[in-house]
């Protein structure tokens, strides 16, 4: 939902393209034979594609995307430039929010709680796109 919400025009003046692999057959056949979630399987094979690294990471419906991010970074070394996660609170989105919030090296944007949606993490990156805009007309 973020993906197909931003205007591709907008993010390409940034240089910012955006990628989704929640659909993609191999990550289904992966998930199934890892006993997982398709949004395990996708932010594993943004990292194999080397998509996550000095990236902006959206998360918005799937906490379990959150949570593999999150173990990416500690035990794996990711270094995202920023994380947008406001995924609303189904299955631990709290806790897991909490444990991004935790990290000290790795910038964030979260919503607290269970409250979430891809409309807000779409608001947000809009909303830094217009900041960039405006330092870059100052400079």
């Amino acid at each position: 939902m973020i993906s197909v919400s931003l205007f591709k025009p907008r993010l390409s003046h940034f240089g910012v393209s955006t990628h989704y692999f929640i659909f993609d057959a191999d990550v289904i056949s992966q998930a199934k034979a890892e006993n997982s979630t398709l949004a395990v399987q996708a932010i594993r094979k943004a990292q194999c594609l080397g998509l996550l690294e000095n990236s902006i990471v959206a998360v918005a419906n799937a906490p379990t995307a959150l949570l593999e991010v999150i173990r990416m970074i500690k035990e794996e070394n990711l270094c995202p430039v920023l994380i947008v996660e406001m995924p609303v609170g189904f299955v631990s989105a709290a806790e897991f929010k909490d444990g991004t919030a935790l990290l000290n090296d790795i910038s964030w944007m979260i919503t607290q709680g269970r409250k979430g949606r891809s409309i807000l993490v779409v608001a947000a990156i809009y909303a830094l796109l217009a900041l960039a805009e405006q330092s870059s007309k100052k400079a």
